[in-house]
């Protein structure tokens, strides 16, 4: 039998505000799937063509709120939308709010205060796939907030990728999805400064990647033996029996000097060696370069 929701509205009806790139794509997939959807933007002519394969679509935000037991937001930050949420009025209450707008813990957790006030169970996600991959095996959204509110609409979310509910906290989804991103750009950076290292030597970068990448990543920096480094951190044990921080430093040292030498541009391994030779400072020399956890963990 089909959940039927208090406000009348089955579980098989979804809003989605917010018809950017990816709100489109969470539109299309969740209509794609057979959900009964109804939908809002400020420009309405981006609704067209979803329209014309059988969503609904609103004349206002309260309207598109009131059609369905959960709403699902995409926006491009939160002021906007808390200007649109405002608009709902009282179309809100009893219903469901999926926040899937990009922005800080902080921001996350005052709009998860803004809901509670509302009598709306609210939910903060963070998409973690490109637009393609929505929908997709192996596609992954996380959120956070009442596991009630997760577990009544876990089987609508498991449409968009597999749902991990990172806990009651509302700002942990942005904050992991920040960290992520932190990861990423950090990776990609290191990458293309090793390039241009290489590169200034006249080595293509094909060249390269095809050691840095196929060989060097998945066999000395993979991601099983991160992993197997992680319980180290939270315990705060460095034994730096196999490599200590201090030999690692002569290493950054070199990379700082020959980005000099080649002429390539040297502040992001210059930033490196300072932290490290900061965590040194503070009595860390000894461990291994893990110990650097330390030093990214102050204020």
């Amino acid at each position: 039998m089909t959940e039927q929701h208090p406000s009348g509205q089955n579980s098989t009806a979804v809003t989605v505000i917010g018809l950017g790139p990816m709100g489109l794509v969470l539109a299309e997939t969740l209509l794609g799937k057979g959900l009964t959807l109804t939908v809002w933007n400020r420009t309405p002519g981006k609704a067209d063509a979803l329209a014309a394969k059988g969503a609904r679509r609103a004349a206002t935000v309260a309207e598109a709120v009131a059609a369905s037991p959960v709403t699902i937001l995409c926006l491009n930050d939160y002021p906007t939308t808390h200007r649109v949420l405002d608009a709902a009025g009282a179309a809100f209450q009893g219903r469901t709010l999926v926040n899937l707008t990009s922005g800080t813990p902080a921001e996350a957790r005052d709009t998860a205060d803004w809901a509670a006030g509302r009598d709306l169970g609210y939910l903060d996600g963070a998409i973690m796939v490109p637009p393609p991959l929505v929908g997709e095996p192996g596609s992954v959204f996380l959120y956070a907030g009442p596991q009630d509110v997760f577990d009544r609409h876990r089987e609508t979310l498991a449409l968009l990728g597999d749902p991990r509910h990172l806990g009651a906290d509302p700002g942990l989804a942005v904050l992991f999805n920040t960290a992520m991103l932190e990861m990423m750009y950090a990776t990609v950076n290191g990458f293309l400064h090793a390039a241009a290292l290489v590169g200034s030597a006249g080595a293509p970068a094909a060249e390269f990647s095809e050691l840095a990448l196929g060989w060097f990543m998945p066999v000395v920096l993979n991601p099983a033996w991160l992993a197997q480094q992680a319980p180290s951190l939270d315990e705060g044990a460095y034994p730096g029996d196999l490599g200590t921080l201090q030999m690692n430093f002569n290493a950054l040292e070199h990379i700082v000097r020959t980005s000099a030498e080649q002429g390539v541009h040297s502040e992001q391994p210059r930033l490196m060696k300072e932290l490290a030779e900061r965590a040194i400072a503070e009595g860390h020399g000894s461990e291994n370069y893990f110990a650097m956890f330390e030093i990214f963990k102050q204020g």
